[in-house]
């Protein structure tokens, strides 16, 4: 793995400093992107399976079913509920499996090259599935086939970027800038919905290939511009793997006026059995696998239900959805300001989960009465469940991949990544799947599974929490994870 090399000089510190906004924009643009090509199937999925009846049928069409003539095949069943659960955990399940691996090979090879090759390969199933639509292609198997091949190459994007930006921020204001950063994930999500929307009714095709474009022509933006990593010493710019007393130092000595160079590091890598013992990855994974079941499951099936629901068109319910994303960027900048503030990421977690749990409740017996409450519930929704879940796949992620008992190994981090956010996306593939095989017997009941979830998620960091609450009595020394 590279490095660039700061001398400690005001000219460089500037410099240090406009690097690490280069870097942060970056990742933030790449997992942009990440998340943008996977927006696409829950809004074509209302395009896919239709009420034929409400569509204007063109004269010269030769049909022989009147309930079905507008839906795309095999998704005219009556179990579409079911393939479009199928499709939705092949990627999931798929990226979930994955997710355990990338880490691994992401300590191992080149940031650069990892995260250049995951993107362009994204880009290329994103867009194959888009192509059945011109190929006039029926085969549940096709696209099943796509999604899996594209939940695997996806997951090289997560560990990757919070490696990245673990190697160049400092520690002082871990959840705020983690907090913001992280609204990539939204950002994405809203951005997918929207470009997916403009194509959904005419071409559905084109709501995946012009997310697979984007996605690849950020894989090229990364091979030529990232720089994965630096070796700068100076308070709160210290980079967040940096920080152990027997760490070379030599190359950035407070007397070097050598020019930035480059530095190998010679770190090694962690095994997955010393990430687990590391205190708080276990609870903190098995929380995210329930906070992420309620976040993928609105990610997967929220289009959907607001057009069964409220009765709007794809694009208006893909539109409406996008509320819950922008939801989730206050939520999540919101939960890594308190979290620094109080020094209590499991405590604030948990008031989250636990506000979420009655709101989800009332979103789903008043959210769709009127316009504004239906705005209103969605940005609640949106803030306390994507909250949790931001804060935990970021500042967590980095407090739990640089603790004092690595004794300042550098290239944890990308693991502990791997294995929380892994163990979350085993919750992401269960969450769609479950609504798809709950949905049929009513919505409410799908609603009841998702309270569910976010109370388990809570138990799960019920000893953090009293650890952290003994912290701020004064009985126990303050400290995360």
């Amino acid at each position: 793995q590279l490095h660039i090399s700061f001398p400690n000089t005001s000219f460089c510190q500037s410099l240090f400093c406009r690097y690490r906004s280069f870097i942060l924009f970056l990742t933030f643009i790449f997992y942009t992107a990440y998340h943008l090509s996977r927006k696409p199937i829950s809004i074509v999925k209302s395009e896919l399976h239709r009420n034929c009846s409400t569509v204007i049928r063109p004269v010269d069409l030769n049909i022989t079913n009147n309930a079905t003539w507008c839906d795309w095949a095999p998704f005219d069943q009556d179990n579409y509920q079911t393939l479009f659960g199928v499709l939705d955990n092949s990627f999931l399940v798929a990226y979930a499996i994955g997710m355990f691996f990338s880490g691994i090979f992401g300590e191992r090879l080149p940031l650069r090259y990892y995260l250049s090759a995951g993107m362009l390969m994204s880009g290329l199933f994103t867009a194959l599935f888009g192509l059945g639509f011109y190929w006039n292609i029926h085969s549940l198997g096709y696209y099943a086939f796509m999604q899996v091949m594209n939940g695997l190459v996806q997951t090289t994007g997560w560990p990757a970027v919070v490696a990245c930006v673990g190697n160049w921020f400092g520690k002082g204001k871990r959840g705020f800038i983690m907090g913001v950063w992280n609204s990539h994930t939204s950002v994405g999500n809203i951005l997918g919905s929207l470009i997916a929307g403009v194509f959904v009714s005419s071409a559905w095709g084109m709501s995946f290939i012009v997310p697979g474009i984007i996605i690849a022509s950020t894989g090229i933006l990364c091979f030529f511009f990232l720089v994965e990593s630096n070796d700068q010493e100076s308070g709160e710019a210290e980079p967040l793997l940096q920080n152990a007393p027997h760490t070379d130092r030599t190359v950035n000595s407070a007397i070097s006026t050598d020019p930035p160079g480059v530095v190998e590091d010679h770190t090694e890598a962690i095994s997955f059995c010393g990430a687990l013992s590391i205190p708080g990855v276990v609870e903190f994974s098995l929380c995210l696998l329930f906070a992420k079941l309620v976040s993928y499951t609105f990610l997967y099936w929220l289009p959907l239900y607001i057009s069964n629901v409220a009765h709007f068109e794809a694009k208006e319910a893909g539109d409406m959805s996008t509320l819950f994303d922008v939801g989730g960027i206050v939520g999540g900048i919101m939960a890594g300001l308190v979290s620094d503030y109080t020094g209590g990421r499991a405590t604030t977690c948990c008031v989250m989960l636990i506000v979420a749990a009655p709101m989800l409740f009332l979103y789903n017996y008043i959210g769709q009465r009127s316009l504004g409450t239906t705005i209103g519930m969605l940005l609640v929704c949106g803030g306390l469940v994507n909250g949790p879940y931001a804060l935990i796949t970021t500042a967590v992620s980095a407090d739990l991949g640089t603790h004092e008992s690595l004794r300042g190994n550098s290239r944890a981090l990308s693991t502990v990544t791997a294995i929380i956010d892994g163990t979350g996306s085993v919750g992401a593939a269960l969450g769609p799947l479950l609504a798809g095989v709950i949905s049929p017997t009513g919505w409410n009941n799908v609603f009841y599974m998702l309270i569910s979830a976010d109370v388990l998620a809570c138990l799960f960091l019920s000893r953090l929490v009293y650890k952290e609450a003994q912290s701020w009595c004064g009985r126990a020394p303050r400290q995360r994870g």
